[in-house]
């Protein structure tokens, strides 16, 4: 056999022996880890119509992986234990300090690019500005969201002057405790006062605009992954009954996805730095 023949043979072996582990690359699922802004199995219910969909526009199965707290949620991101993440922009800093984590998209609510948190009480209650929150009860609440202590206490408000203060965990456990009377007032992101004003509750302070929830990837998640991730979920169009669904099982607020940076978020580590340890 000539050594022409003999190369064309190995390269040709070479070839082959790569073709089955670039397929079972391929066909390894993507986990996508969220933070808990409900119960697991309602964040779930939220998520899969996007993940459903991005299954099919990478032909690759994306699989959730959620995390019962937000500190979980970055870890699993940061530990590469998933390979995309829905985050707030503080787990999202957070990961970023900690990783090579990469932004994929911000999520666009009500056609903004940005969000806002807002301070809620009863319809009814005698509270009408921020100063009358002093020796009152307040929800926040994730432990671990430190933007929502920034947002209150640049309001006017310092933490040692309210009464009490108490975590939830989820902006729905913040505004129920809230109309039951557990606590006089509380923080809850735009998209769920929004929903529940009207309801029994009225918004008494929004603070300024924010850089929003984003999709962030692990610092394993390859760039032309990346790139079919963005473009994939930037051809999200609410205009389109089907993408629309999609878009609103995740926030009835949300209008779609759009391409962010990481200098978006420089405000949020300025904001949350006095309440680092």
């Amino acid at each position: 056999m000539s050594t022409k023949t003999l190369l064309k043979a190995a390269f040709l072996f070479l070839i082959f022996s790569l073709a089955g582990p670039l397929r079972a690359a391929a066909d390894q699922p993507l986990l996508f880890g969220s933070v808990a802004m409900d119960t697991p199995a309602v964040m779930q219910k939220r998520l899969l119509p996007l993940t459903s969909y991005l299954s099919k526009a990478l032909g690759r199965p994306v699989v959730l992986k959620l995390s019962t707290n937000m500190p979980e949620a970055i870890n699993a991101l940061v530990a590469n234990e998933v390979d995309i993440a829905y985050l707030t922009p503080v787990a999202y800093v957070d990961a970023r300090a900690r990783s090579d984590v990469q932004l994929i998209v911000k999520t666009v609510t009500d056609k903004q690019p940005f969000f806002k948190l807002m301070i809620v009480v009863l319809e009814n209650s005698p509270i009408r500005k921020v100063e009358d929150l002093a020796g009152k009860s307040f929800a926040f609440g994730d432990r671990a969201a430190l933007l929502q202590r920034a947002v209150v206490v640049g309001a006017g408000m310092p933490l040692e002057r309210l009464g009490k203060y108490d975590f939830l965990d989820h902006y729905d456990n913040v505004v129920r405790s809230v109309l039951v009377g557990d606590f006089d007032a509380g923080i809850v992101i735009d998209s769920t006062a929004y929903r529940w004003r009207g309801k029994g509750v009225r918004i008494l302070y929004s603070s300024k605009n924010l850089p929003p929830y984003n999709i962030a990837g692990s610092s394993k998640l390859d760039r032309a992954t990346q790139t079919k991730l963005r473009d994939a979920l930037l051809r999200l169009d609410p205009a389109k009954p089907e993408h629309k669904q999609i878009i609103t099982a995740l926030s009835e607020a949300y209008s779609g996805f759009a391409a962010t940076k990481d200098a978006e978020y420089e405000i949020v580590r300025k904001l949350i730095k006095p309440f680092k340890k």
